[in-house]
């Protein structure tokens, strides 16, 4: 369904020059500054996979996302969403697609929701039959009864939100691109959103694409994770496999009365502690390929007074955390 190749794009900008008339001798000056956003990546989409795009803030998700809808054409490589090449064929791309921005709208703000759906029933030319059942399905699916004929300024974010999902849905295109679409909503309006763009890759079989800070979102839609960081992929897999690559380790949290500072244990290693009450929580990691887990907890046992003891896998966020901060420490 999507299939992108060695995607490079470069951004440039004059170079500042110092002194006096700096602005203008700066607005003038033919040298620049070549800063690349997307550095070769290559993607590939099959038809009806939910792939969560990760990576931190200036990482290049938007930017591949803006190539990949035709808004920018890439410095070089090659794309094609359904066999179309996006910024070639802009009108037939966008029929194809979908996509909702999470700090833009593209409704009319100043109308009701309920005639921005009408507006765009007709740029697509939507059958009315077909509009009206698909509208009454969505609106039903996201509770957006109560508010469909408040207008768009007047929402909350979560009440717009929902409203943009159905305007990149309402002509069911095959494919759908979110970038950030439950950033600042509440936990009722993120699981509604949640659960809609299932329903919509279940029934039928929507191709989606996400960009989120919310790790919850990929664990609850992607069984597949792109990590990207300075442009560059550094991950492309399933969560499990996620998991074991970054992070082969349990952890052990025990509750003590006393954890001595210089405490040393054969195998499990202790990573920090903190205070919890009266007593201290000590979190202890091991490599399950060492040690076994009941073998780890023996010797804890053995080298503490435990009042309580919980063993946990590191979860999607502790993972992509540790990830991000690699990185971070490499710059």
């Amino acid at each position: 369904m999507i299939r992108a190749e060695h995607l490079v794009k470069e951004f440039s900008r004059p170079r500042r020059v110092e002194g006096r008339l700096s602005g203008i001798r700066s607005f003038l000056s033919t040298q620049k500054i070549v800063s690349r956003a997307v550095d070769d990546v290559s993607l590939q989409v099959d038809d009806g996979e939910i792939v969560g795009y990760l990576g931190p803030n200036g990482a290049g998700k938007s930017t591949t996302i803006k190539m990949l809808t035709g808004i920018l054409v890439p410095t070089s490589g090659h794309i094609e969403v359904e066999g179309i090449v996006p910024w070639q064929d802009r009108r037939a791309n966008a029929l194809n697609i979908g996509a909702v921005f999470g700090q833009r709208t593209q409704l009319w703000t100043d109308l009701p929701l309920r005639e921005s759906f009408e507006l765009i029933s007709r740029l697509y030319g939507l059958d009315r039959a077909d509009f009206r059942r698909s509208l009454d399905q969505f609106v039903d699916l996201l509770d957006m009864g109560p508010f469909m004929d408040t207008s768009v300024r007047s929402l909350s974010l979560g009440q717009r939100m929902r409203g943009d999902l159905v305007a990149a849905m309402l002509y069911r295109p095959p494919v759908l691109y979110l970038d950030e679409p439950t950033v600042g909503l509440d936990v009722v309006a993120k699981v509604r959103i949640r659960e809609f763009i299932a329903e919509q890759n279940r029934t039928e079989g929507t191709t989606v694409l996400l960009t989120t800070h919310d790790i919850a979102d990929i664990e609850h839609l992607a069984r597949r994770v792109v990590i990207i960081d300075e442009g560059r992929i550094l991950y492309d897999g399933d969560l499990a496999s996620l998991r074991t690559r970054y992070a082969p380790y349990r952890e052990i949290v025990v509750r003590a009365p006393q954890v001595p500072e210089d405490l040393r244990v054969d195998g499990p290693e202790l990573t920090g502690t903190r205070p919890d009450g009266d007593d201290l929580l000590a979190t202890f990691r091991f490599d399950p390929e060492v040690i076994s887990a009941p073998a780890a907890i023996q010797r804890i046992t053995s080298a503490l007074e435990v009042t309580d003891i919980t063993s946990r896998e590191p979860g999607v966020e502790d993972v992509i955390r540790q990830i991000y901060l690699d990185g971070e420490a490499r710059r």
